[in-house]
């Protein structure tokens, strides 16, 4: 395994309301080491993205760290003002969004945005010299005809060149790590594969480490070394994406990976997991799961599960007796 890029120590993340502090990211510890995808999954509220936007401090008004380390090549960016970590977002952090369409200035031609990521964070004033590396960087991403579409603007490309473009923005800065955050949501699934294998591609030449938030979990299964399972602004397991795909070990796991369609073997109603998950803040004190687990025993709902090591580099936040007994075995 590559040097640790990113550490997530009990990252606690509260988000002001009428009521008090939400606390929507409760005490979130991870890692992601450089040349490897860790795949950050869970339903939508769960605080997948809310974590991400905690590493680049882009929090929405309201928004606090109240407690916790994020460690970024063993610097802790959790507290620093505005201006230090803008140091980071672009040149030790890239970034690429959901939809790019909103990520990508419409009113910039996409050469001007790659090039803007050279002359701010590299200091290159030349333009003939942020011309040549734009070109170059888009060709990485495997743009066509990319030194005559520098002049052209985001609406004149299809989605998943828009893609490409915004990962292109995101190299332009040689980040050490790249926070995915949904990036393939809106494209269709071949241009979704394209991009996942784009990036991994990418992330095999330059060692990045890469944090990808997706509800996709063949793409967790196929693209990622790692994989955490979020469930109410809490991990509830982590660990290896084979071991964990081959016998998960948390309820919420189980039900995730149990709802996955398998063409080989169709039934005729897709397992689901009952009720819903709490509203972001609400989880209460015991396991936020129990409410809707058929293995919760009376315990479940007194405290949190402490994390627990199951060995081979998993772990899991659960009481279950029985389940942690077979996720052993």
């Amino acid at each position: 395994m590559g040097k640790e890029i990113l550490r997530l120590d009990a990252l606690v993340t509260e988000i002001a309301s009428p009521a008090g502090a939400a606390r929507v990211v409760d005490g979130v510890s991870l890692s992601v080491a450089a040349g490897r995808t860790l795949g950050l999954v869970g339903e939508s509220g769960s605080g997948k993205s809310l974590t991400c936007l905690s590493v680049l401090g882009l929090l929405p008004p309201g928004g606090r760290v109240a407690s916790g380390r994020i460690l970024f090549r063993g610097e802790d960016l959790a507290g620093l003002p505005q201006k230090a970590l803008a140091r980071y977002r672009g040149a030790g952090i890239g970034t690429v969004l959901q939809d790019p369409m909103t990520s990508l200035n419409p009113l910039l031609t996409v050469g001007e945005q790659i090039g803007e990521v050279f002359r701010h964070h590299h200091a290159i004033r030349s333009r003939a010299e942020r011309r040549r590396r734009t070109v170059a960087v888009m060709e990485q991403v495997r743009i066509p005809a990319a030194s005559e579409r520098l002049g052209a603007y985001p609406h004149q490309f299809s989605g998943g060149m828009r893609q490409r473009i915004a990962i292109a923005i995101a190299l332009a800065g040689e980040p050490d790590l790249i926070i995915a955050d949904e990036p393939t949501t809106a494209l269709d699934v071949t241009i979704r594969l394209q991009i996942l294998q784009l990036l991994r591609d990418i992330q095999r030449a330059r060692g990045t480490a890469i944090l990808l938030v997706t509800h996709d979990l063949h793409a967790v299964a196929r693209f990622c070394d790692e994989v955490a399972v979020m469930y109410a602004g809490r991990l509830v397991e982590q660990g290896p994406v084979a071991s964990v795909f081959a016998r998960p070990a948390h309820p919420y796991a189980r039900g995730l990976v149990a709802a996955v369609p398998r063409i080989a073997a169709i039934p005729d109603r897709l397992p689901a997991i009952p009720g819903q998950p709490p509203r972001p803040g609400e989880a209460g004190e015991g396991c936020a799961f129990a409410p809707r687990c058929g293995q919760a025993i009376a315990a479940c709902t007194a405290a949190v599960p402490a994390v627990r090591a199951l060995g081979a580099g998993r772990s899991v936040a659960c009481l279950a007796p029985q389940l942690l007994a077979e996720a052993a075995e």
